[in-house]
C-alpha cells in the first residue's frame, strides 16, 4: 500500500483506531469514535510498526548455526546471521523432526503468553498450539502469571474462578453498595487495556460515576493513587492483605457481627475457622492488635472498618495483583470468607469481586455467546502441562518431581523451546536464573515483529508482522464491541504472519493446513460468532456487510452474578456444594504452605529484611502494555535519562540522599538495575514502585540492567504447592543513589547480524 492519505479500521488490547497511513507509513492512531475514553497509548503506536528494530529477515544464531557450545557463544550475546526463509523453514522443519524422534514430543515446550495481538485468528498463542498439536503434540503450559494461584485456590472454594465469571457491574456498586472495601486499590492505568481489544472503554468512567453516587470507597494499599482522588487511603505493608481480612473477621466474630444465618446455609467450615481465629488452635488469638502488628494498621482502624462493615451493604474486591505474592492464595481465600461472614455474597452490589482495576473490561457487561476466536486445537500430550510460573523450574531439574493442586507430577524434559507471542524476559522473575537456564534447551526458535530481549536469546528468529500488516478480527466477551483490524501497510522487510509461517512448515512436514486461506478463516470465525449469538437471539450483520462498515456494536447486558443461584438454592460445584471456608479436599493434600483454612503465613523473603528494607512492588505500567509500546513515545517520555521510573518516599529518599531525577540502583541477592528517581508522598515509607516491561538490558561486563527491568530482582518461587504461581509482589531490596558512571541503554538494539 502506497501513495494518498488512507484511513483504516483497526484494533488493539488498548483501544480500537482508525489507522492513518500516508505513503505506506502508519503515521497515527486516531482514536475509534465509538471509544468515549480513549486512552494516550494509541500515541506509540505508529512509532513501533516501523521501529528500527524490527526483525527484517529470518536469522540464526552463529554459534547454533556452527555447533559451538552455549559456554562459548551464549544466548543472548552472540551475532546472527540472516538466511533465506526456505532455509529457515528447513532448519526449524529439520529440528522439530530430531527432536521428536530422539526425545519425543514432550521433549518440545509450546511458549507464549496470551497477549501478542487483540486479533483473534493472529492470536500466536493459539496459531503455535494448533501447529504443535497437529504435528505431534508438546509440552504446554497451564495458568497465568496474572492469577495463577486464584485460578486454582478458587475453583476449590466456589466450584468456579470467579476471576473470569460476571460479576458485579458499575451500575449495581452504584447502587447498591455503602462501603466500598478495595484491597490493592483500583488503578485506573490498568482500566486502559483488555485483552482481546477495546471498543469502548468505559471502567475508568464506570468507577467515576459509582464514587459519584456516594459509595465509600477504602483503598487499601501502600500506593495512595491506585484509587481516585477522595478515595479513603489506608497504606498497609505490602504483603499483608490477609492479616488484615483475618483481623477483620475476627472483630465481626468476637462482636457477634457475622451473619450466621447465611453461613450456617450456604458454607461449610466455619467453625473450623473460627477456632483458627479465636486461637483455639495455636494460643494466639487473631485479634485487630495482632493484624495490627503486622499490617502497620491500627487496631481500632481496622476495628472500626470492620463495624462498618457489618453495618452498610458492602462489597470486597481484591486485584489480580495480590496473589502474585508468597502464599498469593491466602488473599483470595480469605476475601471469600470476609464476605461470607457479612452475609451479602449473592446480592446487587454486595459480596466480593476479583479483578476490578485489573483490566476495563471487569464491571462491563458480557456477552453470553461465544464471540468470534479460534479453537487451538487438541493436543495429544493433553494433561502434562506445567504451571506457568515454574518454566525455568522444569528447565534446571528435568526429570524433577513437584506438587500442584494435588498431584505430583514430574518435569519433562526440554530439548527445544518454540516461543510465539509473549517475552518471558518481561514476565517471568529472576531474570538471572532464567538466562542461566535458557542455555539448556538443544534449540530455542522465537516468532517476533521485533529484536526484543527473547528474539536475541533465540536460536532462530522468524520475522512476524504486527497487527497493522495483516487482516483479522478484535472481540472479547466483555466488551461492547466487534471491530474488523484491517491490514494498514504491508510487512516491514519479509516478515510473514504467523499463519503463514505455520503453513509452510506444515507443508515441510507434510501435515495438511487447517485452513485455505486467511479470509476464509475470518469468515469462519464470524459465522461461528454469528450462530453463538443467534442461539440467545441476537443477530449480527452477515460478515460481508460487518467488514464493509468495519465494526458492530453489541446490546449492553447486565452481568449475572453467578452467587445469586446460591441464594436462590442452586449448589456449587464444590464437594459440598457450598463455599468451602474449609476444605477438606485441599486439607486432605497435606501441603505446609496451604492448609485446609485461610491462614496468615509470613514470607520467607522477610528474613532478609535488615539487608534490604524496602518493598518492590512491580505492578503494571501506565505508559505501556506490560513491555509492548515500550520502544514507542509514550513510554520512552515517561522514562528518566532513558531508564524505567521509580517512585519512593520522600522519607526514604532524603535517608539516602536521594533527589528527584536522580538515577538510583535497585539492588538484593538475586541481582540489580538502574532506574530514575521520582520522589512522592503517594508511596508509603518502606515501598519502592518500579513497574515491569522496561526491555531487559543487561549489561554485558557488570551484569548490572541498565533500564530499569524489576524482574532482576524477583524471586522465582510458587505461591504454594497448591498453585505454584508467580510470586513477584513478595520482593525485598535496598536503594541507592548510583555515582558511577552511566552505561547507555542499548535495550532497543537489534543484535550483531553479519554482514551489517
Amino acid at each position: 500500500m502506497s501513495g494518498a492519505t488512507e484511513s483504516v479500521m483497526h484494533s488493539a488490547h488498548w483501544g480500537a483506531f482508525r489507522a492513518r497511513v500516508e505513503g505506506g507509513r502508519v503515521v497515527e492512531a486516531v482514536p475509534f469514535e465509538g471509544d468515549p475514553d480513549p486512552v494516550d497509548l494509541l500515541g506509540s503506536v505508529a512509532d513501533v510498526v516501523h521501529a528500527p528494530n524490527r526483525v527484517a529477515r529470518p536469522a540464526v544464531r552463529r554459534g547454533w548455526l556452527e555447533g559451538r557450545s552455549r559456554a562459548e557463544s551464549p544466548r543472548g550475546r552472540d551475532e546472527f546471521v540472516e538466511v533465506s526463509w526456505d532455509e529457515a523453514i528447513d532448519l526449524v522443519a529439520r529440528e522439530l523432526t530430531r527432536v521428536r524422534a530422539e526425545h519425543g514430543s514432550e521433549a518440545i515446550f509450546g511458549g507464549s503468553y496470551g497477549w501478542a495481538s487483540a486479533g483473534r485468528f493472529h492470536h500466536a498463542k493459539t496459531q503455535l498450539a494448533r501447529f504443535l498439536s497437529a504435528t505431534g503434540g508438546y509440552t504446554s503450559h497451564v495458568g497465568t502469571y496474572s492469577f495463577g494461584a486464584s485460578s486454582v485456590i478458587l475453583p476449590r472454594v466456589l466450584g468456579f474462578d470467579a476471576n473470569t465469571s460476571d460479576s458485579h457491574s458499575w451500575e449495581d456498586i452504584a447502587e447498591h453498595t455503602e462501603t466500598w472495601l478495595m484491597l490493592g486499590g483500583v488503578p485506573t492505568r490498568n482500566m486502559k487495556v483488555d485483552s482481546g481489544g477495546v471498543g469502548a472503554h468505559r471502567g475508568a468512567r464506570g468507577l467515576a460515576r459509582a464514587l459519584a453516587a456516594g459509595v465509600r470507597g477504602i483503598n487499601v494499599n501502600p500506593i495512595r493513587d491506585e484509587a481516585p482522588d477522595g478515595v479513603e487511603w489506608q497504606p498497609i505493608r505490602p504483603g499483608t492483605d490477609v492479616a488484615l481480612l483475618i483481623g477483620l473477621a475476627h472483630t465481626l466474630l468476637v462482636e457477634d457481627r457475622h451473619d450466621r444465618a447465611f453461613l450456617d446455609a450456604y458454607t461449610t467450615g466455619f467453625d473450623r475457622f473460627a477456632s483458627y481465629l479465636t486461637g483455639e488452635d495455636d494460643g494466639v488469638a487473631k485479634d485487630a492488635e495482632w493484624a495490627a502488628g503486622i499490617t502497620g494498621i491500627a487496631a481500632e482502624r481496622i476495628r472500626g472498618i470492620a463495624r462498618d462493615m457489618s453495618v452498610t451493604r458492602t462489597l470486597i474486591t481484591t486485584t489480580w495483583s495480590l496473589q502474585r505474592a508468597e502464599h498469593g492464595e491466602q488473599p483470595y481465600w480469605m476475601t471469600v470468607v470476609l464476605a461470607a461472614m457479612l452475609g451479602g455474597i449473592g446480592r446487587p452490589g454486595e459480596g466480593f469481586a476479583f479483578g476490578f482495576g485489573s483490566t476495563d473490561g471487569i464491571g462491563s457487561a458480557s456477552q453470553r455467546f461465544r464471540p468470534p476466536s479460534l479453537t487451538k486445537g487438541a493436543n495429544p500430550l493433553a494433561g502434562r502441562e506445567i504451571p506457568v510460573a515454574r518454566i525455568v523450574d522444569a528447565l534446571e531439574e528435568p526429570g524433577g518431581s513437584y506438587d500442584f493442586d494435588g498431584e505430583r507430577r514430574t518435569y519433562p524434559e526440554i530439548h527445544l523451546i518454540y516461543w510465539a507471542g509473549g517475552n518471558p524476559f518481561h514476565h517471568h522473575q529472576d531474570l538471572g536464573r532464567l538466562s542461566a537456564a535458557w542455555q539448556r534447551p538443544d534449540t530455542v526458535i522465537v516468532h517476533e515483529p521485533w529484536w526484543t530481549p527473547t528474539a536475541k536469546h533465540a536460536d532462530i528468529v522468524l520475522p512476524a508482522t504486527t497487527s497493522l500488516e495483516r487482516d483479522d478480527i478484535a472481540a472479547t466477551s466483555s466488551d461492547g464491541w466487534i471491530v474488523a483490524m484491517k491490514r494498514a501497510v504491508d510487512p516491514l522487510g519479509e516478515a510473514l504472519d504467523d499463519a503463514e509461517i505455520f503453513r509452510r512448515l506444515s507443508a515441510a512436514l507434510g501435515v495438511e493446513a487447517p485452513y485455505r486461506t486467511v479470509d476464509d478463516a475470518l469468515r469462519e470465525m464470524y459465522d461461528a460468532g454469528r450462530a453463538s449469538a443467534a442461539g440467545i437471539g441476537l443477530e449480527l450483520p452477515p460478515f460481508e456487510e460487518f467488514w464493509d462498515s468495519g465494526s458492530v456494536e453489541l446490546p449492553r447486558i447486565t452481568p449475572r452474578n453467578p452467587l445469586a443461584r446460591l441464594r436462590a438454592g442452586e449448589p456449587l460445584g464444590t464437594p459440598s456444594g457450598r463455599i468451602e471456608i474449609f476444605s477438606e479436599t485441599i486439607d486432605g493434600f497435606g501441603y505446609d504452605d496451604c492448609g485446609g483454612h485461610p491462614t496468615w503465613m509470613p514470607p520467607r523473603e522477610w528474613e532478609n529484611a535488615g539487608e534490604h528494607p524496602l518493598h518492590l512492588i512491580s505492578h503494571q505500567p501506565s505508559t505501556r502494555l506490560h513491555s509492548q509500546l515500550d520502544g514507542g513515545s509514550v513510554s520512552r517520555a515517561a522514562k528518566i535519562r532513558g531508564r524505567e521510573a521509580c517512585r519512593l518516599s520522600a522519607a526514604d529518599a532524603a535517608a539516602r540522599g536521594i533527589r528527584e531525577g536522580d538515577i538510583v540502583r535497585i539492588r538484593n541477592a538475586r541481582g540489580s538495575c538502574l532506574a530514575g528517581a521520582t520522589v512522592t508522598d503517594a508511596v508509603a515509607p518502606g515501598v519502592v514502585v518500579l513497574p515491569t516491561g522496561a526491555w531487559f538490558d543487561p549489561d554485558p561486563v557488570t551484569g548490572i540492567e541498565r533500564h530499569g527491568n524489576p524482574n532482576v530482582l524477583t524471586a522465582d518461587r510458587g505461591t504454594s504447592k497448591l498453585a505454584q504461581g508467580s510470586t513477584a509482589q513478595t520482593t525485598l531490596v535496598e536503594v541507592e543513589r548510583f555515582d558511577g558512571e552511566l552505561p547507555p541503554v542499548e535495550a532497543f538494539d537489534p543484535p550483531r547480524i553479519a554482514g551489517r
